[in-house]
């Protein structure tokens, strides 16, 4: 009686181990034997019990990410508090596990440096203009490097641009 208990609870610990299912909108990263095997899709799928392991789970989702503001220099010298939302969404789960160590935090940083590239080509009037050239250009920055990284970046959107105290009294 106790073997057949046994039994039973090593096959039911097999077919946990064997079983997964992934949720709509989901990918999960395989890894077998500690080497990227497969990515699965969402449904239900098999394992090989103790060989594979769910290495990295992903949204397919978009994902809203606030960008902290910074502090950014214009063409005419003049500091400017800017603030923005990346909106991103993972194209490639394996790239997006192995492509870089923290995803997230590289598009944000990416998405940082690129602001202050182009508000410093531009002079402080044309920064509250040309808010949608600015908004594209920091798109297609980051987007070309974040194909590596098995992310898409979709919409950038400025939230706030405060220019100094002193010239909003002027």
């Amino acid at each position: 009686m106790e073997i057949a208990l046994f039994l039973f609870i090593i096959a039911a610990i097999f077919i946990v181990r064997a079983i997964k299912v992934v949720p709509q909108q989901n990918a999960w990263v395989v890894e077998r034997l500690g080497k990227y095997h497969a990515t699965l899709a969402p449904g239900l799928n098999f394992l090989v019990p103790f060989i594979d392991k769910v290495a990295y789970k992903h949204s397919l989702k978009e994902i809203p990410l606030d960008v902290p503001s910074q502090v950014c220099i214009t063409r005419d010298n003049t500091q400017l508090q800017v603030d923005g939302i990346l909106y991103f969404q993972v194209t490639d789960p394996m790239r997006a596990s192995y492509g870089s160590s923290n995803y997230i935090v590289a598009v944000t940083q990416l998405a940082q440096t690129s602001l202050r590239s182009v508000i410093g080509k531009l002079e402080l009037d044309k920064t509250f203009e040309e808010r949608d050239i600015i908004n594209a250009q920091i798109v297609q920055a980051i987007d070309e490097a974040a194909l590596n990284w098995g992310v898409k970046v979709l919409r950038y959107e400025i939230k706030d641009l405060t220019p100094p105290k002193e010239i909003l009294h002027a």
